[in-house]
């Protein structure tokens, strides 16, 4: 228990017998700076321009011509347990954060919730004198922590930040976002030229400007964290039009381009050599003209995204130039893991459909490539692209290899750093940024915070590196895992092995590469080594106990679909006006049969607006009213809805909907009004919950489902009594529907 101060003045019978006293102000170390934390989403190694890449980032690039470049910096090779150990400073499974938030599971290592006994920076901050705000993507929360009556202790206000504005999860549509502010979900009010980049950064501005002109003189920290360049691929038209051509000689080629730069640049030493082809990854010269057309646009669309990004991030940079702050703000820029390998052969118009409903086809992409980009597309560009995007390294994000581990690290702090455009190849961690800037401000952290005994500090600082490029690493080990994938570091030396979902771990395979000698992860030396294996992989597995990692679990989606299984109702009562319900928390309606209710009241002939949404035109359902009728919709995907409508009664109006399950992933929708049947439609194949891509609303929407009735459509002209859905119980179908989605995956 935290105790009150002590009183330290004196209290007489009045006032004027009485002296006043205040506990002392927090006060700031001397010329203590500002942090930006500058996170950007599954953007590989070589993809800013000061990292080897064509796609032009200069606000980026200028942050490391004015700071320095980590050519040896590693993350973990997915968002979450990056962003956990990088606003800790400890090892990801050792605060709960071993997998993303949505894989979490009954252990230790893997709760889906940063542990109270590993305090975020911004928590060891507060009492140094900062505020801290956080902006963008968290996804450092359980999804049982995303109800808005459920826990905010592990939501940004509970980790230590004054404000938050963003989204929960790991992805989000860049034009029709679910959003939240704060510990509230909020309805985005539409408007024209909106994408969710600039909002994020018009309120990081917002956030410091109320800082420096509220509590002048106070240090802040301010956590931007961008969607981009995680798909879907969103950005406005003129942003892809600058790429236009410039892929058409295909990712081969862009590889060798951009392994030429980094070795003019100094990033990597002369002799690396391009790490071989992926599997799966065909050479571009193999695929026929229309594939490349598709190829080439898809990335197009990426490069133009990251451009976009970059430009915002330039208007941040340029409001602390303005106001006097950049000179003493520490920026630290970086990407949570490598590039993705999600999008397949050929990438997707929309990635959501392509990994949990069938495989798009060549002739379906090229059909509607004009969409890719806008707000009818949710796109992903193909695995080629991710393998140049991780140039010269091999395997993607999810991989504990070099491609899905090793990462760009900007540092920018003008007033602390003069070696202004260096590179460092110090052998770095995302656990050492917390201690670097602890370091940098001579703070400890706390051994105790609100009660709980903070486990140890687990990165070490990089302050040695900012003047010096020649001294050796002072880091020692670092282990890594991610779904069954392993890997060490230890003194120059890697072992890693890539593990087959569904095998024996101990059948894994482990390979061993001199990093201080093969930047790339070409030549094994585990045949030539079999003891420096052995001895790497025992101490693999002493940081595995050490800081829990075990049990080791290779399952992904299921994880996701078993806690589902244990916490998500199966009956829903629904009202008018209230919070929106998270996607991942809305009526678990797949392949099985579920009804819908309305009971409507003071039905008027000019009755019009949104009962209830859900979802989004990307896989999702609708039952709106407009012109004497009720409607109902159920989006497919962004090609297919079914559409049934019913006269709607005045005064009093009992509307149902209801799916029949009759096969695997098919069925019947019926549509009634006061018991008169207004249409069938049949269902060829219905989407799975995880294809959703926003959440639940009753009375106004939030995220378009159909063009018909658009959000926010709040409901007039009538009275929505209660809204009940109800789902039948957990089928056999649906584990299997679920198994065949994970092995096409």
């Amino acid at each position: 228990m935290i105790k009150p101060p002590t009183f330290g003045g004196r209290i007489g019978r009045t006032w004027r017998e009485s002296q006043p006293w205040w506990p002392a102000p927090d006060t700031a170390p001397a010329g203590a700076p500002n942090i930006l934390f500058i996170v950007l989403d599954d953007v590989g190694y070589s993809d800013l321009g000061c990292y080897g890449s064509e796609i032009e980032t200069p606000c980026m690039d200028a942050l490391a011509g004015g700071g320095l470049r980590y050519s040896n910096f590693h993350v973990t090779a997915m968002c979450s347990p990056t962003r956990a150990a990088l606003i800790t400073g400890r090892n990801a499974h050792a605060v709960g954060m071993g997998a993303i938030a949505e894989w979490s599971t009954g252990f230790p290592g893997y709760q889906g919730r940063i542990k109270p006994q590993a305090a975020t920076i911004a928590q060891m901050l507060a009492p140094h004198a900062y505020s801290s705000y956080a902006v963008g993507k968290w996804h450092l929360a359980n999804m049982g922590d995303y109800p808005t009556g459920g826990s905010r202790d592990f939501w940004p206000l509970g980790k230590g930040f004054n404000r938050w504005y963003g989204f929960l999860g790991g992805f989000i549509d860049h034009w029709n976002p679910d959003l939240h502010e704060d510990n509230h979900p909020v309805q985005l009010e539409p408007r024209e030229g909106y994408h969710l980049t600039e909002d994020l950064v018009d309120h990081a501005i917002s956030y410091v400007r109320d800082h420096v002109t509220s509590v002048p003189g106070k240090p802040w920290l301010t956590y931007l964290a961008l969607g981009a360049g995680h798909w879907p691929l969103h950005v406005p038209q003129e942003w892809i039009e600058k790429y236009r051509g410039r892929y058409n000689a295909g990712w081969d080629a862009v590889r060798e381009q951009r392994l030429a730069r980094q070795k003019t640049m100094g990033l990597v030493p002369g002799d690396t050599l391009l790490a071989p082809p992926n599997p799966s990854v065909q050479a571009w010269e193999s695929l026929a003209p229309p594939e490349r057309a598709l190829c080439a646009r898809l990335q197009e669309t990426y490069a133009g995204f990251l451009s976009h990004a970059d430009a915002q991030i330039g208007r941040l940079v340029d409001y602390l130039a303005l106001t006097g702050q950049l000179e003493n703000t520490a920026i630290v820029l970086l990407s949570d893991n490598g590039a993705s390998g999600e999008g397949g052969p050929t990438g997707a118009v929309n990635i959501r459909r392509h990994m949990s409903m069938e495989r798009e086809t060549i002739e379906y992409g090229l059909a509607h490539i004009d969409k890719i980009g806008t707000q009818y597309s949710f796109p992903h560009y193909p695995m080629g692209w991710a393998q140049a995007s991780n140039t010269p390294l091999k395997w993607f994000k999810r991989n504990t290899h070099g491609g899905g581990i090793r990462a760009p690290l900007v540092v920018h702090w003008p007033a602390g750093i003069r070696d202004a455009g260096g590179i460092r190849h110090q052998y770095h961690h995302v656990s050492d940024v917390v201690p670097t800037l602890l370091d940098v401000l001579g703070v400890q952290p706390p051994e105790v915070h609100a009660g709980h005994a903070q486990m140890p500090l687990h990165g070490i600082s990089m302050v040695y590196s900012f003047d010096r490029a020649d001294l050796p690493t002072r880091k020692q080990t670092q282990h890594f895992e991610m779904a069954g994938d392993r890997a060490i570091w230890h003194r120059g030396w890697k072992a890693v092995a890539r593990h087959k979902k569904g095998e024996d771990f101990d059948a894994d395979r482990w390979e061993l590469y001199h990093l201080d000698q093969d930047f790339a992860e070409i030549e094994d030396l585990a045949g030539q080594h079999p003891q420096k294996v052995q001895e790497l992989v025992d101490l693999w597995w002493e940081e595995a106990h050490r800081y829990g990692v075990l049990p080791l679990d290779d399952r992904d989606v299921e994880r996701s679909l078993e806690w589902s299984r244990q916490q998500v109702p199966r009956s829903f009562k629904l009202q008018a006006g209230m919070a929106r319900l998270d996607r991942q928390l809305v009526p678990p309606i797949n392949d099985r049969s579920w009804r819908l209710r309305a009971q409507l009241r003071e039905v008027q002939p000019t009755a019009r607006g949104i009962v209830v949404a859900c979802g989004s035109r990307f896989g999702g359902y609708q039952l709106h009213c407009q012109g004497g009728k009720a409607v109902f919709t159920y989006a497919v995907h962004e090609s297919l809805s079914h559409r049934l409508e019913v006269n709607l009664p005045p005064g009093s109006a009992t509307l149902e909907v209801t799916f029949a399950r009759t096969g695997e992933r098919t069925g019947r929708f019926d549509l009634w009004a006061n018991g008169i049947h207004g249409g069938a439609a049949q269902v060829a194949r219905t989407w799975l919950i995880f294809g959703m891509t926003g959440g639940l609303t009753c009375g106004e929407g939030n995220i378009p489902v159909t063009d018909e009735c658009l959000p926010p459509a709040t409901v007039s002209g009538l009275t929505i009594a209660e809204v009940v859905i109800e789902v039948e119980a957990d089928s056999q179908a649906e584990t299997n529907a679920f198994g065949a989605v994970l092995q096409e995956q």
